[in-house]
């Protein structure tokens, strides 16, 4: 029986110190300010992808038509092996705070807390899809 739970303590002693870098990696990201006043309709995808780790990895679909978003899908991440979001204990879904931030029109919105990382990962995924959506000028 010992020997079981000093295995276990060492796995996960292990995936500690193999996933630091990955999250280190994503608690440094930032963000740029996406133009929420200027997108093009269409259907755009966003993805993260971490370079230490890629566990993390994210993929979203944004759809805008006349100018606003109006509907996201999480493809990867925050869904369940069906592809609906997935909601914690506590009752708060990703899907959520990327709503709450479209409707903010900033990206600077409040992380769900205990799920910070993978949050952070999701609005990164969301800028990217932001930022295809742009209408960019030409000169």
């Amino acid at each position: 029986m010992l020997w079981i739970i000093l295995a276990l303590i060492i796995a996960l002693l292990l995936f500690a110190f193999l996933d630091a870098p990955g999250r280190n990696e994503i608690a440094n990201l930032t963000f740029s300010h996406p133009d929420f006043y200027n997108l093009r309709d269409g259907i755009f995808t966003g993805s993260f992808k971490g370079k230490a780790s890629h566990t993390r990895d994210t993929k979203l679909e944004l759809v805008v038509c006349n100018g606003e978003v109006s509907k996201l899908k999480i493809l990867k991440g925050a869904v369940d092996k069906n592809g609906k979001p997935t909601t914690r204990k506590d009752g708060k879904r990703i899907v959520d705070v990327l709503y709450t931030a479209v409707g903010e029109k900033t990206l600077d919105v409040d992380v769900i807390s205990g799920a910070t990382i993978t949050t952070k990962t999701h609005l990164k995924a969301l800028e990217d899809a932001l930022m295809k959506a742009e209408y960019k000028s030409v000169r």
